[in-house]
């Protein structure tokens, strides 16, 4: 794990706001741009005190993503390295064997929150492109049974998720 260049002082900013007790925000975005305007400082932010941050993003932009976060100042391939981010698609996520499974998801969500604490990051910062839900995927009638559940599971962490 990358030595943090400033302490974790617990507060977490988002959009110009103080996160005071984390959890669970939803946002949406009129374009990728609006998108990484308001993310970009939460996600450096996330890098300069330490955190873990593991992000969910269309497999067609990931290369995208990769490139943003570089010219944001993130070494993105040492910080892949030391495990201080890890990016993952759809599939390797949400999708596993081709569908959304709720009660797998939950159960992997609560695992990535549990090895962020393990590996000694402060904080996990989750961000997750959910554009999938948007398509005809096996499982998506689930999906707002599951976002209801997940609120009850990321009351347990101080962690935020996006």
């Amino acid at each position: 794990m990358a030595e943090p260049a400033e302490a974790s002082n617990g507060s977490i900013h988002l959009a110009g706001a103080t996160l005071h007790r984390c959890g669970h925000v939803c946002a949406f975005f009129h374009d990728q741009d609006e998108e990484y305007r308001v993310l970009t400082p939460f996600i450096v932010e996330g890098f300069r005190k330490g955190d873990k941050a593991f992000h969910i993003v269309d497999p067609k932009l990931r290369g995208m993503h990769l490139e943003r976060l570089q010219q944001a100042g993130i070494d993105v391939t040492q910080a892949q390295r030391s495990g201080q981010l890890e990016i993952l698609s759809w599939e390797e996520s949400y999708l596993r064997d081709g569908r959304f499974d709720q009660h797998q998801t939950l159960a992997f969500i609560q695992e990535v929150l549990e090895r962020g604490k393990s590996q000694g990051f402060p904080h996990t910062r989750i961000v997750s492109h959910m554009g999938w839900v948007l398509e005809d995927r096996p499982g998506v009638n689930d999906f707002l049974e599951y976002e209801a559940r997940v609120n009850r599971i990321l009351v347990k962490y101080p962690d935020p998720v996006i």
